[in-house]
């Protein structure tokens, strides 16, 4: 079978590149999923997923604000993808939670399974999800999300994206929903990686970026920037290197850690943001100066040949918001193992440090692709 698939809040196409990317066969025949219709508000981010993963049917690709969207002018499909904005979710926003003005946009996707009533679907957010209006949010959510019509069997989990080859970490709160007349159960799948992870290094150096690489412009530092480089070392950020008292930064309250953070070529990455200004750009752990829109790209496993449209600051925002590709395809091979019935590795679903304990989030008895958790990270 082939799932249509639409996405809301598609961004510039990372969910949809890897849900492309995911296929199976089952006695001699394809498993897969097809590009049916996205959309999102931002027209550089629809530009970006209209030229890379549908140029054949732009079309199909609606720029418009969902809450005047119209969903009957939209096709059919199996599948549905959303990943609703995370700005009053997000640990370095506001946190307006569900009050705030994106908060409430998961509603539509809740509107968009009752239309199209697909056979699955994925929803993702940040994990600050867990904790916004005091855990009231992401119950709300899940209730909504399970009960509207027809009815879906829910699984949730706080995925850590460098179990699963990313070289980044960067961790998500992901809800699976399959449709209850299937009668199945997905399971989470297993890590991929859990003794050692890609780090930086290896995924900005093998292979090289080559220099005519699409969205690889030189970044610029003020003389005063490359000064307070010099004094933070790989891993070190503007807080805890030693830095000269004139190049310290004079802020009070809260200090987000990712300010002037060099990355440690030992490691994954730290988390790519879309946020910009005040340091956030993250920084190079040899040369003195922030990565390249590319180099971005490459961290959230994009490949070189992907074309980013927009200017330099809409580029950056539109690869920190996005799903890693490598990730969604992890994600959706197993959705369509749990359709296909194939078996495959699979570990509980959680929520953090504890299981959701929700009605429908952790199945009563071990699906059928459920296997034994591999043995966790020393």
């Amino acid at each position: 079978m082939i799932f249509r698939l639409g996405e809301l809040f598609c961004g510039p196409g990372g969910l949809g590149l890897g849900a492309s990317r995911a296929k199976i066969r089952k006695g001699g025949r394809p498993w897969g999923v097809t590009h049916a219709w996205a959309t999102d508000y931002d027209a550089d981010a629809c530009d970006t997923y209209r030229r890379n993963l549908c140029p054949k049917d732009p079309d199909s690709v609606v720029c418009k604000d969902i809450r005047q969207l119209d969903f009957n002018q939209l096709g059919p499909i199996d599948a549905l993808a959303f990943g609703f904005p995370c700005n009053d979710y997000s640990i370095i926003s506001e946190r307006k939670g569900i009050n705030g003005k994106f908060g409430p946009l998961y509603t539509f996707g809740v509107r968009a399974l009752e239309h199209f009533q697909p056979m699955w679907f994925i929803a993702e957010n940040v994990g600050g999800l867990r904790s916004a209006d005091d855990g009231s949010t992401i119950r709300q959510i899940l209730e909504e999300l399970e009960n509207v019509a027809p009815g879906y069997r829910l699984t949730t989990h706080l995925y850590k994206f460098e179990e699963y080859g990313v070289p980044q970490t960067r961790h998500r709160l992901i809800i699976v929903g399959v449709r209850a007349d299937q009668e199945l159960q997905f399971a989470v799948p297993a890590p991929t990686q859990l003794i050692s992870f890609r780090t930086v290094a290896e995924a900005l150096k093998q292979p090289p970026i080559p220099g005519e690489a699409p969205n690889h412009e030189p970044t610029r530092q003020s003389p005063r920037v490359v000064e307070r480089l010099k004094h933070i070392k790989p891993g070190e950020n503007a807080w805890n290197a030693r830095l000269p008292p004139a190049l310290r930064l004079k802020v009070k309250g809260a200090k987000l850690s990712q300010i002037y953070k060099r990355l440690d070529p030992r490691k994954p990455s730290y988390t790519i943001t879309g946020s910009g200004g005040g340091g956030t750009h993250c920084y190079h752990w040899a040369e003195n100066r922030a990565l390249t829109n590319r180099e971005r790209a490459r961290i959230q496993t994009f490949p070189d040949d992907f074309i980013f449209y927009g200017g330099k600051e809409s580029v950056r925002r539109q690869i920190g918001m996005a799903v890693p590709p490598l990730a969604a395809q992890e994600l959706v091979t197993a959705v369509l193992k749990t359709f296909a019935e194939v078996r495959y590795k699979g570990v509980p679903a959680f929520w953090g440090n504890d299981t959701i304990g929700k009605k429908g989030t952790v199945p009563p008895n071990l699906p059928f692709n459920f296997a034994v958790a591999p043995p966790e990270r020393p």
